[in-house]
């Protein structure tokens, strides 16, 4: 049995639900975003409150279903009213980054600037070498933080390169050079 689908998901105020089958459509206050429910899976709402079920709850893989589909529903509940953020981190000397409108401009050690356009939805703002991106869709937020880092991924040298603000970099001992005896 899912522990995680059998929490109910409480909407707040100014969030609209409309459930047709095999989607969920979430309007709020950001945004709206619709949510793909699993098959197998259902969800229904009662006064003010979303329930996910399955038709099966023993069967293994329908209560696998049965937790994804309540994250999947919650997440787009969250993010329609209070929204994602991942911060990432730039480390190196003379390593850079502007935002310029929609694209954000790398210079992390290549010999030419890198740019990345930010898809819509998702906003991305620069102070010193801190780089936020927000947006209302997790999964979207995610990847998009990931191909940041993907750019320039952290060493484990020197800990140079892109990195979440509390991704922790294991770091190498470089190479020792034998003394003369």
């Amino acid at each position: 049995m899912s522990r995680v689908g059998k929490q109910p998901i409480p909407l707040p105020e100014g969030v609209l639900v409309s459930i047709q089958e095999g989607t969920v459509l979430v309007k709020g206050p950001k945004g709206s975003l619709t949510v793909l429910v699993p098959p197998k899976a259902s969800v229904l709402e009662k006064e003010g409150i979303l329930y996910v079920s399955v038709a099966d709850p023993t069967n293994v893989r329908q209560a696998a279903f049965w937790g994804l589909a309540r994250s999947l529903v919650a997440n787009a509940v969250h993010g329609v009213t209070q929204g994602f953020e991942k911060k990432l981190e730039l480390n190196g000397v003379g390593y850079k980054v502007q935002s310029t409108g929609n694209v954000l401009v790398f210079n992390v050690g290549y010999s030419h600037a890198v740019e990345f356009p930010l898809p819509e939805g998702i906003t991305g703002t620069v102070a010193g070498n801190i780089i936020t991106v927000q947006g209302i869709d997790n999964q979207l937020l995610g990847e998009v933080a990931a191909n940041i880092r993907k750019i320039r991924k952290p060493e484990p040298y020197k800990g140079k390169g892109i990195k979440y603000v509390d991704e922790v970099i294991r770091r190498k001992v470089g190479k020792v050079m034998k003394g003369s005896e």
